[in-house]
């Protein structure tokens, strides 16, 4: 099967991603000396300190429905147990779904028919909690989807609390597979039993795996010298004061604050950003894993990334379980240069494709409706005609206003979508309302408006000045009517 051209950065960078959901059960390490956390003036991360009331740590025994692990009791969190009322319930943000049918619980379940074909190529990312001596979970699980031809990816974030049926286990958590194919002895250990749920439960062939640990991630993101990450809405949530500091003292934790705007990261801080969840939720932290990683993979195209892959490889060998080896990323590294990240479709699997459900043993779960799910999964799996017009569309991006980062901030919203971008200066930074010039031959009004739309502009003054010359198609210079926080699910692919 031929190798996809955007394999290097896509997952290289992605399976390093993938450790986000990693739990730690040990105070994090210091990120590396010559690293420094940077941002621009405006959007800097803000940390607000805190003084909580002392608490008593608890322990707290859990089992899991069908006793696949030994009940025990884990360590304690290193999310501060005083803010536990902060969390957010998914039960309360969402309707309880009625209790499936009986049928969907007893007995194995109907195997989905295949929803991808030979022309893709799919890679499951995992990160885990693994640590020698213990159960483990693996709480992020995405798929990436890959037409290496067209040059297409569609990314599918999966929920840890997804119920679903397991192979030779019975209906529980995805996050359970891939120790129960390791303690069980199934073929393929615990990659192969996650590969075949995600076969039966989605309908999608897995052909790679890689499994990481969090410490990893933090080291190689540290390795290419952080990553800038556009952030388009402010996000809150408690942080060590220091990575070196006791996660089980309260006093070292406080409240930190990030974006809007482009903020560059160490591996230390894009791993909480792409970990926390005591503020939101999995599906928003599912998100934010998604936004780290287009980060990572446009800064790759960006820099010698590519002349690093030796040094990555070796960073990441010890904390990486996967099934390629150095010669297999050396030998894709010079298709890779073509792909922009506007060829990246994000999927979540998130309501309305799933309700809050609490199993007969009390575990608050994660049910599919099947139709939406299915619906979603299909388009996902499919190869975009559509995207692939829009590739072919680029826009111009310019900051007319004294906010920083506007104009990056619109130009990641924009690749979202599946539209080309570019930045550069306007002509000054005082534009009341955004300004769209339509530089396109044919003037199509509905082309045009859906741009508009995308960027959430109502009132944007239009200006047509066909150009068969123009090296874009549209120039869009945001004024104080742009709003730069948006949620990437309510893009149209």
């Amino acid at each position: 099967m031929k190798t996809p051209r955007l394999f290097i950065p896509l997952v290289i960078l992605a399976i390093l991603l993938s450790a986000c959901g990693a739990f730690s059960q040990t105070p994090a390490q210091a990120p590396l000396p010559f690293i420094l956390i940077t941002s621009a003036p405006n959007p800097s991360p803000t940390p607000t300190p805190f003084q909580p009331s002392l608490y008593t740590p608890t322990q707290v025994l859990f089992s899991l429905d069908n006793g696949a692990f030994p009940t025990e009791t884990p360590s304690p969190s290193p999310t501060p147990p005083m803010d536990a009322t902060a969390t957010v319930d998914i039960n309360q943000l969402f309707p309880t779904s009625a209790a499936p049918p009986v049928d969907s619980l007893a007995g194995n379940p109907t195997a989905l028919p295949p929803l991808t074909d030979n022309e893709t190529i799919n890679f499951l990312l995992i990160g885990s909690d693994k640590r020698p001596g213990s159960s483990y979970r693996t709480d992020t699980i995405l798929i990436a989807v890959v037409w290496p031809k067209e040059g297409q990816v569609s990314l599918i974030s999966i929920p840890r609390d997804l119920w679903i049926y397991i192979p030779t286990v019975g209906m529980q958590r995805v996050n359970t597979a891939y120790q129960s194919g390791e303690i069980t002895g199934y073929a393929g250990g615990g990659p192969g039993l996650l590969k075949e749920t995600i076969a039966y439960n989605l309908g999608i062939r897995i052909d790679h795996t890689a499994m990481v640990d969090f410490d990893g991630f933090r080291r190689i993101v540290d390795t290419l010298g952080g990553v800038d990450v556009p952030i388009a809405c402010q996000y809150t949530d408690w942080r060590l004061i220091d990575p070196s500091y006791d996660p089980y003292n309260e006093d070292n934790w406080w409240l930190y604050t990030v974006g809007p705007g482009q903020i560059h990261m160490d591996g230390d801080l894009a791993l909480w950003y792409a970990r926390a969840r005591s503020k939101s939720n999995d599906f928003d932290r599912g998100r934010r894993q998604q936004e780290v990683i287009r980060a990572i993979f446009g800064q790759a195209l960006q820099t010698s990334t590519f002349g690093k892959i030796p040094q990555l490889y070796n960073d990441f060998s010890s904390t990486v379980i996967t099934d390629l080896g150095l010669a297999d990323l050396l030998g894709m590294a010079p298709h890779a240069l073509n792909f922009t990240n506007a060829n990246i479709r994000g999927y979540y699997i998130r309501p309305p494709y799933v309700s809050s459900w609490t199993t007969p043993g009390g575990a608050s779960v994660l049910l599919p409706n099947d139709a939406e799910l299915s619906q979603m999964l299909l388009e996902a799996t499919t190869l975009s005609t559509f995207a692939v017009e829009r590739t072919s569309i680029k826009v111009e991006v310019q900051n007319g206003v004294p906010l920083e980062a506007w104009d990056k901030l619109a130009a990641a919203r924009l690749n979202y979508a599946g539209y080309q971008t570019i930045i550069s200066n306007a002509d000054r930074r005082d534009y009341g309302n955004s300004v769209i010039v339509d530089y396109t031959p044919g003037q199509d009004s509905n082309q045009r408006q859906t741009i508009i739309s995308t960027l959430n502009l109502f009132s944007a003054n239009v200006i047509s000045q066909p150009d068969t010359n123009s090296p874009v198609q549209y120039r869009v210079i945001l004024g104080y009517d742009y709003e730069p926080c948006f949620q990437p699910q309510d893009l149209s692919h």
